[in-house]
């Protein structure tokens, strides 16, 4: 029986010094945030400096558990119960995340305006933004959709920071000695002037100084265009890194114009070899995205069975033209201002080399993919010139004179 006894006491004993040991290291911290990896991948340090090992690797979308911040270095906790430090502008917040998809759902909607690849890598961002993450790259060659396109400055992205900062905390009122002899009552203060809002403002040439200064040194804006690859993923690329993948004998007439989208026709069969009519937008090529419309151009191709060469059927230019640009069989539409200033839709059809005027309707424009940016929202219906537009233009003043002379 005592045997047993010590026996037993004896496990216990070996029991209770090996359970320290399987305990692992230091106890989890708690969560004080959540975020998701920005990057296609992204690499946590086991320390805050660059040349510290990674301790884990997590992909774009991956939601992550923030314990720890020090300025601008966060230290997360990955799926796998890895942590490490990364950088904060690395990381997306759940409503950025929700405003990724949401962007890449509604490209799916809009049509193509045309293949485009790329020479080099070019990396994808969740925002027209240099310092926004970039979550993709297009492969050297490798084609994507241009779906849309927008300017939009240089600054910094606005965010929320990832982890909101704790309120300050007011230090206690100090309880102010009792007088034996009460003060008397403040008078009201006077009250302000009734321009007070004009005296606040400075002189109107100081106000015009400021914003040619802004203006001055601002950076050009960048031009960006959203692309949609074959997997239906969406994000947003410099369009300067791009050009558009139209057969380099339509190619060579761009004259140093950029081409902003093109659309094959229809089929023409000259001997054994199949070619297409061609329609395409351009803009000038300004080398900055100072322009907040898509194309100031359009042109139509048409192949020449007699000369075997491409000649043009139909240019329209000085336009301010938006996407989408939309085809149909035997036509197409495009959505321009017109000369009361507002988008009107105009259909041609397009009938063996002939381009002809079919109509107008309003224009519709996308809206919602980036607010603010640049992409337009509702387009009121177009409406009549007013008499005072329409005498300041050149169709007005000759339509005056016309009336004039023939009233005599």
């Amino acid at each position: 029986m005592g045997a047993g006894f010590r026996v037993l006491g004896a496990g216990l004993t070996l029991l209770l010094l090996v359970m320290p040991a399987c305990r692992s290291g230091e106890p989890r911290a708690t969560a004080i945030g959540e975020a998701y990896a920005g990057p296609a991948t992204l690499g946590l340090r086991r320390d805050i400096p660059l040349q510290s090992p990674v301790v884990a690797t997590v992909r774009h979308g991956d939601r992550l558990e923030i314990v720890q911040r020090r300025r601008r270095f966060l230290k997360v906790r990955a799926p796998g119960g890895a942590e490490g430090w990364i950088e904060d502008h690395l990381l997306l917040s759940s409503e950025e995340i929700a405003a990724l998809k949401e962007v890449e759902r509604r490209a799916l909607t809009l049509p193509s305006q045309g293949l485009a690849s790329t020479y080099d890598q070019l990396n994808v961002h969740t925002e027209p933004n240099r310092l926004s993450p970039s979550f993709l790259q297009v492969k050297e060659g490798e084609k994507v959709d241009v779906v849309a396109h927008v300017t939009a400055p240089r600054t910094p992205p606005e965010r929320k920071p990832l982890i909101p900062p704790k309120p300050k905390a007011l230090p206690p009122a100090r309880k102010r000695a009792e007088s034996k002899y009460p003060m008397p009552p403040m008078p009201p203060p006077p009250p302000p002037p009734a321009n007070w809002k004009e005296l606040s403002k400075a002189p109107p040439e100081v106000q015009q100084a400021i914003a040619d200064s802004h203006a001055a040194n601002a950076p050009p804006p960048d031009d960006w265009s959203l692309v949609r690859n074959a997997k239906g993923e969406s994000g947003w690329v410099l369009t300067r890194r791009l050009y558009m993948a139209i057969p380099d004998d339509v190619a060579q007439y761009a004259e140093g114009h950029r081409i902003t989208s093109y659309f094959a026709l229809s089929d023409v069969r000259d001997g054994d070899v199949v070619k297409h009519n061609w329609l395409w937008t351009t803009i000038t090529s300004s080398g900055s995205g100072d322009h907040p419309y898509d194309f100031d151009s359009f042109r139509v191709f048409t192949w020449s069975l007699r000369r075997h060469r491409y000649e043009t059927a139909y240019i329209q230019r000085n336009v301010e033209g938006y996407f989408p640009v939309l085809t149909r069989p035997a036509g197409f539409s495009v959505c321009v201002v017109n000369r009361s200033g507002a988008r009107t839709r105009r259909s041609y059809s397009f009938i063996a080399t002939t381009v002809r005027l079919a109509g107008e309707q309003p224009c519709e424009a996308p809206a919602g993919l980036l607010p603010g940016a640049g992409v337009a929202g509702p387009v009121p219906p177009p409406q009549a010139p007013s008499p005072a537009a329409e005498s300041r233009s050149l169709y007005g003043r000759l339509k005056a004179l016309a009336k004039k002379w023939f009233s005599r």
